[in-house]
Formats: C-alpha cells, structure tokens, sequence
C-alpha cells in the first residue's frame, strides 16, 4: 500500500486542471469586488497548488482527488472574485425562493469536509496500515474538522487584525452563529464523502501499481 508510483504515470491530466486552473486566477482578479478579499480567499488554492506541484513526484493522487480539489479551488475563486456573499448565481437563488441570506459561503464550507475527506482518505490508506472502517471514518472526520476549525481561527485573526476590511472574507450576512453554522457544513461534507464516495475511490486506487 505505501507504493507511490502509479500506473497512469504519464497521464497529463493534473496538468490539464492547472491549465485550467491559471485562466480562471487570471478571470477572477480581472476586477474584482476587492482586491483584499480576493487575496485572501485565492491564497489557499495557490498555497495547495504549489504544494501538490512540489510532492507530485513522491506521491500523486488519483485523479479522483485532484478533480475534487481543482472544483474547491474554483470554489475559492470565484468566492474571492464576487465575494462569498454577493456571488450572483446564489443572489438570485436567494431572491428567487425568498431565502434569508446567500448561501454561496455554506457551499464553501461543504467543499471544506467534502473535498479534505477524499485527499485525507487517499493519505491514509496508502500511507498508513489503515483499512476501510469505522477507525478510518473517525480520523478521516476528525482531521476535516481541525480543518474547519483551524480556518475559523484563520478567519478570527484576520478579523481583530484588519477589523472591518475582513467583513467580506467572513461572510457572516449578520448571522451571530455562522461560525457554528460553517463547522457543522464542513462536517457534513466530510461523512457526504465518506459514504458517497469511498467505493468510486476504492476503483481509483487500484489504478495503483501495487495497490
């Protein structure tokens, strides 16, 4: 299980979703709601991009995984181009169905369990002498939420130490609970993964020599 080399070595498809990934960097900071929030919110899929840039040799994940991370980071940008609360598609959905707030940045939330449990997952089974079951699915979910709470903390720094310049990057919409409201998304996301997806996984790490 700790094999890291794979059998679609010379598969260009991570490639692809970085091509893809630079040109929608290079849309989202064409005029955007402010340039401070934009940084703030992109700067986490920059920092993950390079990171999976520098260990791809040593261990790259299936494709599975990079399509799920390439799909949160899209999330992040487009986040950081409107905002998380002025981000169209949700305004309408808020105007239209009469809802109290726009609820782009709860999706963002969800992508934070959703998309770490898979990547977690991944690290797990090929690193570790961990097989599928219930101690899996409890570090798997315990790791997504110290994620979820770490940015939280994140979100807290940047708060006391720019004050009202953070309001975009919080999101809040004036919801006294969102902080709660965000880790219980995250949560949710992560046990959606695990049940949802674990078997298609399962069908991607046997693309693994070795596996």
């Amino acid at each position: 299980m700790n094999q890291t080399t794979v059998s679609y070595k010379n598969d260009r498809y991570p490639l692809i979703l970085l091509v893809l990934l630079g040109f929608a960097l290079m849309w989202s900071l064409i005029r955007p709601a402010d340039y401070f929030t934009w940084l703030l919110e992109v700067l986490p899929a920059v920092v993950g991009a390079v990171l999976l840039l520098a260990i791809y040799r040593q261990f790259r994940f299936t494709n599975l995984v990079y399509t799920l991370i390439w799909l949160h980071a899209l999330i992040l940008i487009v986040g950081g181009h409107y905002t998380y609360a002025e981000m169209p598609l949700f305004n309408w959905i808020r105007d239209t169905f009469g809802l109290e707030r726009n609820y782009y940045d709860r999706l963002g939330h969800f992508a934070q369990g959703f998309v770490p449990a898979l990547i977690v997952r991944e690290v797990l089974l090929r690193k570790t002498t961990l097989g599928s079951g219930g101690w899996l699915t409890f570090l798997i979910v315990s790791v997504c939420l110290a994620i979820s709470a770490a940015y939280e903390l994140i979100e807290f720094v940047v708060a006391k130490a720019t004050g009202t310049a953070a309001e975009a990057f919080l999101g809040t919409q004036g919801d006294v609970w969102d902080t709660q409201w965000d880790m219980l998304l995250a949560l949710i996301g992560a046990l959606t993964a695990v049940i949802l997806l674990s078997g298609v996984h399962n069908k991607h790490l046997k693309q693994l020599k070795h596996w």
